[in-house]
């Protein structure tokens, strides 16, 4: 749980309300678009392949390896960053936290969101995988949601989330003694 920006991921789910389930399927997902290291990082591949992707030079960036020019123009409205001429930017921890929660939770990358397979009544961790990238590794990411999911129950995430009601006063009924019947058999 402390792996790469682990805990600043965390505390931007935190800070945007993410039930503990929804916060381990980000979680996984960005342990598995980064290769495992939890830091934004840049599309996998040589420049040569890189520069030979119809998206270049929006390449995948981030824990969510976002790509295409619309999908950088959209985070940079939503953020007010320009991303389309510095899209190195999207390496940066403090611009791609809030672009994978938000996507996840909004629906950015593939109209698909966090609420349509993961809520208080399941967790759909498989097709989660929807939300980002079709059905590609949704077995292993799954997995993965699965441990998170474990670990941040360990340590309290979401507890403090939970709102109760105030008991009712409870008054209870007066108990009216009855005569035994004499017929009765006990």
């Amino acid at each position: 749980m402390h792996l790469g920006d682990t805990r600043l991921l965390i505390e931007a789910g935190r800070e945007r309300g993410l039930l503990r389930n929804q916060m381990a399927y980000v979680l996984a997902t960005a342990y598995h678009e980064t290769a495992h290291t939890m830091k934004p990082i840049n599309e996998m591949g040589g420049e040569k392949y890189l520069r030979s992707k119809k998206y270049w030079p929006y390449i995948g960036r981030g824990y969510v390896q976002i790509t295409w020019k619309t999908n950088y123009e959209k985070a940079g409205r939503i953020l007010g960053i320009d991303f389309v001429s510095k899209p190195e930017l999207l390496l940066q921890p403090k611009y791609a936290a809030p672009i994978i929660i938000a996507g996840m939770v909004d629906g950015w990358f593939t109209g698909k969101k966090l609420s349509d397979y993961i809520t208080l009544q399941k967790s759909d961790f498989k097709n989660a995988r929807r939300i980002v990238n079709g059905t590609d590794k949704a077995e292993l990411i799954a997995g993965y949601a699965k441990d998170y999911d474990k670990a941040l129950l360990a340590e309290g995430y979401g507890v403090d989330q939970v709102v109760t009601a105030p008991a009712a006063d409870v008054v209870p009924e007066p108990v009216v003694e009855k005569p035994i019947s004499k017929s009765s058999r006990f």
